[in-house]
């Protein structure tokens, strides 16, 4: 029987972890938006973060890449911690952060530029000048998104020429080049159609060989496909956080129970 605990229920793998939140919070000027948040990712998983609208798992995410460093008045307290660095101090340069920790947004945002450069440009940030390097380079991202056996003949195409779920495909393989360590998602198939939605799907199970990611999703059922772990927000607090099967058929929390059963979200 699920009880409705007065604490978290927070079960964190204790080995091959890649980053750590630490007591964060996090204001939108006076607004506090994230409370205490304390959390694990494992390395080379796919972490999910659900719950319904408005309960901060967006504005966590994007707390990783220091995404809110572009508007004035926000503010973090508290630390995500990746290689014993806490990228959240102000001396950490939020460029380097962004190369390290590369996102992938609800609707394909590609450059207004060409499919190949739409891949090199993050290269080029990184000082990688030579053309031969750069090749091999976008050449290995678009495979990495499965992507390159369709392009490969109109690289210097528009990126606006490709569907829906190509520049998907083509944002993700930008946000690979770089060699991140960890890969964003936020809700990545939103804006796509299910054959779409299901070649990201795969391609997402195919980059946590390699890759770190954490994914935003309304979907329970996109969760629950994705995701090794997952973590359950609500009210900008972390309630729950489990191995994904365990969270799903054994919730600890009532509400976590009503919630990936449907009676709200």
């Amino acid at each position: 029987m699920v009880e409705e605990l007065s604490s978290p229920k927070l079960n964190f793998p204790t080995t091959d972890l890649k980053a750590e939140v630490k007591d964060l919070d996090f204001y939108y000027g006076a607004s506090k938006a994230i409370k205490n948040v304390n959390m694990s990712v494992p390395a080379r998983k796919v972490t999910a973060l659900i719950g319904p609208s408005g309960c901060g798992k967006t504005t966590l995410l994007r707390c990783f890449n220091r995404m809110h460093d572009l508007y004035p008045g926000n503010r973090y307290d508290g630390q995500i911690v990746l290689d014993g660095i806490n990228i959240l101090d102000r001396k950490v340069d939020p460029i380097e952060v962004r190369m390290r920790i590369s996102m992938v947004f609800q609707r394909p945002n590609p450059f207004p530029k060409s499919i190949y450069e739409n891949v090199a440009y993050g290269l080029r940030v990184q000082g990688l000048t030579k053309r031969n390097a750069v090749d091999e380079k976008v050449e290995q991202a678009l495979k990495g998104a499965a992507l390159w056996n369709e392009v490969k003949d109109r690289l210097a195409e528009s990126a606006y020429a490709l569907s829906g779920g190509q520049q998907q495909r083509l944002c993700i393989a930008r946000a690979i080049a770089t060699n991140p360590d960890i890969v964003l998602f936020d809700e990545p198939t939103s804006a796509l159609d299910p054959i779409a939605t299901a070649s990201i799907e795969d391609l997402v199970n195919e980059l946590k060989q390699q890759v770190t990611i954490l994914i935003v999703t309304h979907s329970m059922q996109q969760a629950a496909r994705l995701s090794d772990y997952t973590a359950f927000m609500y009210l900008g607090e972390l309630l729950e956080f489990n191995q994904t099967t365990v969270l799903f058929n054994q919730p600890a929390h009532k509400r976590t129970q009503d919630y990936v059963s449907g009676r709200f979200g």
